[in-house]
């Protein structure tokens, strides 16, 4: 797949070591609205095309896909324009606080026959589907409590996760990855429960978080600009507690541990690029080679959880789902 990346995030610096450790997927063009910025990056990183606009990347006729690492709230407006330039979409997580937005984003995806998932690269780690696999073949017994965290001090308020136009605010940059993994083991919820802390320019800037789900189980999160960098998930059964050390970030390092009566075992887990893993699922997707692992309802599912985590922070009151 021939990839064009809109806009100059840092966070494309982990696309582009994702791409060089692949033969399925090449960055071939990259798009901001300072053309300067965007010859100075295309030559930094080796990258053959630079345009001055997005308009002229999505132009661009050698590029097939579009990885769109704006802020979140340009996300949906530059999907749908990226759609409509017959364009392939990865786009950064999340991809939107609001479910009609992500309908109306996949309605056009399919319309044109074209591929749009949401990048949560640590769904692709082989980490994740062990946790997944494990919880599932019952290794801790009845799933009971999950508890998540992700957390790093935001101090620069004029960065753009400080910004209430841009959709900034802890659950949408950090604490999306807590509401995915607890919905990976514990399905969707119904029902969920918020405090926030509000910085002030008037984004969360620490999120509180309790979801059921069926069942009778209970998760609950913490996602914060407020505290010392940190990640994590357990995940409690009847018979045992999973633990992982690095959920969310797992090139940052850690450990994936099964505690039963019988003691405490180091699970075995293979180590890998989770943005290359990412990146060639979605190529395998566009050329239909395989489906993407991240499709319409789970990207529907992940924005209704998040609306309904705002709306009772703001309201005081359990939200229904």
């Amino acid at each position: 797949m021939k990839l064009g990346l809109l806009s100059t995030a840092n966070i494309n610096l982990q696309i582009l070591q994702g791409t060089a450790e692949s033969d399925r997927v090449e960055v071939v063009a990259v798009g901001s609205r300072d053309g300067a910025r965007a010859q100075a990056y295309a030559a930094e990183h080796g990258i053959p095309r630079a345009h001055a606009t997005y308009e002229e990347l999505l132009a661009d006729p050698d590029v097939e896909g579009i990885y769109v690492s704006l802020p979140n709230g340009m996300h949906h407006e530059w999907t749908m324009r990226s759609l409509a330039a017959g364009k392939h979409v990865l786009c950064e997580k999340p991809y939107s606080r609001h479910p009609a937005e992500v309908e109306e984003a996949f309605d056009a995806a399919e319309a044109a026959g074209l591929i749009l998932t949401e990048a949560f690269m640590y769904r692709h780690h082989p980490q994740t589907k062990e946790v997944e696999r494990l919880v599932r073949e019952g290794a801790i017994g009845r799933l009971r409590s999950i508890r998540a965290v992700f957390s790093f001090p935001l101090t620069d308020l004029s960065n753009v996760r400080a910004d209430p136009e841009l959709d900034g605010g802890a659950l949408m940059d950090v604490g999306c990855y807590c509401v995915s993994g607890a919905r990976i083991v514990g399905g969707d919820p119904v029902s969920v429960l918020a405090e926030q802390v509000t910085g002030e320019t008037g984004i969360d800037m620490a999120l509180y978080g309790t979801m059921r789900f069926w069942d009778d189980v209970v998760a609950q999160f913490e996602a914060s600009f407020m505290a010392p960098q940190r990640q994590g998930l357990e995940v409690v059964g009847e018979d045992g507690v999973l633990r992982v050390l690095a959920p969310w970030r797992i090139d940052w390092g850690g450990e994936v541990v099964l505690e039963r009566e019988s003691g405490a075992e180091h699970v075995e887990v293979e180590t890998a690029n989770s943005y290359r893993l990412e990146l060639e699922n979605f190529a395998d997707a566009a050329t239909f080679v395989g489906s993407p692992l991240l499709g319409r309802d789970d990207a529907t599912a992940q924005a209704r959880t998040i609306d309904a985590l705002y709306r009772s922070a703001a309201e005081g009151v359990r939200v229904t789902l």
